[in-house]
């Protein structure tokens, strides 16, 4: 009987490249015999990565118990008896190479994303603007580096859970159909302008087809309320469902809208529609979400903003920059909605 090769993954940071890593995971897991894998992240993304069948989860705290070398190897003591024969390292990040560095001297080989920062660096320098491999696809590299087939286009997508009372108690049961909007975005230059996405909000709501459910964080919970309140068939998640509750629901959905952030990932690895607006950021950069036409993305004006994208996160924009969303009117947000939920 062929030896079972046990695969440690590492990706401990955040919800959007934790969720562009799911249907890798799961390619690697349907496509390929005697294969079992272990994922070493965070504990906020321990979901995400269980909605993988047959993966399973270890955690680091790593701004705690397993912050620095002491910490790290305190939680490499903890794992090392797991008999990892190899390791993916999806984040290529400090941390990781520490790990990886520890369980070489047990003779486990790695392989570590590429993560292109040259073609990256040229992209955002407006040197050249073409279409970057896609952050999937660099995931997708690591595990074919370790002779392993992944064919993402034979990606089987799981049946959704079935949605648990609490859901329905909060969302109700009727025939609307369901949208997620997820309005935030960590930077201001990847977030669509509030007083455009209500404009948005209000028409949806009017229709009384919808009901529009809003996705966000302890920062954002006062608008969250007040757009809540102020729109019919409008209703937020935080603090009323948790985050695997959450992800069953995003997983219902019939259409999400989200900026070039994580919600966008989360409802794209379920195969659900989704809708991304583009501010500072554009997807040739390779965060485009999972198997969504290109059509279904909204971008700036980018002959009046001419150096987008400024940088591959949003977090660097002139400060004449600022207003980019703009060029995206409210009107081509809605439009694009109810074309989607058609197509």
């Amino acid at each position: 009987m062929k030896r079972t090769k046990h695969i440690l993954v590492i990706r401990f940071s955040d919800i959007g490249d934790a969720s562009i890593a799911v249907p890798v995971l799961r390619c690697v897991l349907q496509q390929n015999k005697n294969i079992k894998i272990t994922v070493a992240t965070k504990l906020f993304l321990k979901p995400v990565f269980e909605t993988v069948e047959g993966v399973e989860v270890v955690t680091a705290d790593i701004r705690g118990e397993h912050q620095g070398f002491k910490g790290l190897l305190k939680f490499y003591t903890e794992i090392k008896h797991l008999n990892f024969t190899a390791i993916a390292d999806l984040h290529g990040s400090l941390r990781s190479n520490v790990i990886k560095t520890l369980f070489k001297l047990k003779g486990v080989s790695s392989k570590t994303i590429d993560k292109g920062r040259s073609e990256k660096a040229k992209l955002v320098s407006g040197k050249e603007f073409n279409p970057l491999k896609s952050t999937l696809e660099r995931y997708a590299d690591v595990f074919r580096a370790l002779g392993l087939q992944v064919d993402l286009s034979r990606d089987k997508i799981p049946e959704c859970q079935d949605l648990s009372p609490k859901i329905y108690d909060l969302l109700g049961k009727d025939t609307k159909k369901w949208i997620g909007i997820a309005p935030f975005a960590f930077f201001d230059t990847k977030m669509y302008p509030m007083d455009l996405m209500e404009q948005v909000i209000e028409f949806l709501s009017k229709t009384e087809d919808y009901k529009i459910i809003l996705f966000g964080g302890p920062k954002d919970e006062s608008e969250l309320e007040r757009l809540s309140k102020t729109y019919s068939n409008t209703i937020f998640t935080f603090k009323k469902l948790s985050f695997e509750e959450e992800l069953q629901l995003i997983a219902h959905l019939d259409l999400m809208v989200s900026m070039d952030s994580g919600n966008g990932h989360l409802a794209s690895m379920y195969g659900v529609k989704t809708v991304t607006l583009w501010g500072v950021t554009h997807p040739y950069a390779g965060f485009y979400p999972y198997k969504q036409p290109s059509s279904y993305a909204l971008l700036a004006d980018k002959e009046k903003y001419p150096l987008i994208p400024t940088s591959i996160y949003g977090n660097k924009a002139p400060e004449n920059y600022k207003d980019v969303m703009r060029t995206i009117t409210p009107q081509q947000v809605i439009e694009k909605i109810e074309s989607v939920l058609k197509d």
